[in-house]
């Protein structure tokens, strides 16, 4: 016998014949023609080099071999059921899982997934805060909220957002003592906290270092929290996304967007997700709404 895998289908048909009596009988339990039962009968009688049925006027009986394939058959029917039954359970429960940088998940991006949740509550969501780009395409988010400095992945369905503008901001106990720059080239002089990390491109950073010299660079945090908990605190002059802090009153804002550091501001979705129809419905609604946010 040749060593392939045959269709769980074959088997299905070969068991609803054994049990009925008939392609005839069959076919209207399957839901099929009865010359297609019969086609799919003898395909697996090739596949499998034995014949199952004896063909008689009054319907088919199964062979002596047919007779000892059914309880292995049973078997492959059992396990094809609980394997559909679990991939079920599994796709119903399967939450939307959206990274960004916490920063993202305001008050009013969560309102808009609320929103929709109130109209799917079998829909569920599990919300992944990170730095770091987590790996669509290696499954480790669905959806993504993520600031674009390099070509984002062309197999990566991509919704842009808005544009995202940096500036430098400063803290009210610094602009008192210190006051601020007006410009960027009024950055002699002062003092400044930095963000850097290995896992994320440094372009922030690598921006300060150019325009700054190594001695008025004071601090450097890993987490972007604690750069504006620093720059609040008076601690020096720091960059952040002008969006991200709007609403901080903490925070003074020393000049107008620094272009170089424009980026893209994208919505981000897995070919596999996209694929899921909750998924789809979500982000179609969900783009236009959190686009708004931005406007």
């Amino acid at each position: 016998m040749k060593n392939k895998l045959w269709n769980w289908s074959d088997i299905r048909v070969f068991l609803t014949v054994v049990r009925v009596g008939s392609t005839l009988a069959a076919s209207r339990k399957l839901g099929m023609s009865q010359p297609t039962v019969a086609r799919r009968v003898e395909a697996l009688e090739r596949e499998i080099e034995l014949t199952l049925f004896e063909r008689e006027t009054r319907g088919f009986r199964p062979t002596e071999n047919g007779r000892n394939l059914v309880i292995a058959a049973e078997v492959v029917e059992a396990a094809a059921t609980e394997f559909l039954e679990q991939a079920a359970e599994l796709a119903e429960a399967r939450p939307i899982r959206i990274t960004a940088y916490s920063g993202n998940f305001s008050p009013r991006m969560v309102d808009i997934v609320n929103a929709f949740s109130a109209e799917n509550p079998g829909v569920a969501f599990e919300f992944l805060p990170s730095v770091r780009a987590l790996d669509l395409s290696a499954g480790e988010a669905d959806v993504a909220l993520r600031l674009a400095r390099t070509e984002p992945d062309p197999n990566l369905i991509c919704r842009k957002v808005s544009d995202a503008k940096w500036s430098l901001f400063g803290g009210y106990s610094y602009a008192e003592k210190f006051g601020l720059p007006v410009s960027i080239e009024d950055l002699g002089g002062h003092t400044f906290v930095t963000f850097r990390r290995g896992d994320v491109p440094n372009v922030i950073h690598e921006w300060l270092e150019q325009h700054a010299a190594p001695e008025q660079i004071v601090a450097t945090f890993s987490e972007m929290d604690l750069m504006h908990a620093a720059i609040r605190s008076g601690q020096g002059l720091g960059i952040s996304n002008v969006k991200l802090v709007e609403a901080d009153e903490e925070l003074i804002q020393c000049f107008e967007s620094i272009d170089d550091l424009t980026a893209p501001h994208l919505i981000l979705i897995s070919q596999e997700a996209y694929r899921r129809q909750e998924v789809k419905l979500f982000v179609k609604y969900f783009a236009p709404r959190y686009a708004a946010l931005f406007r």
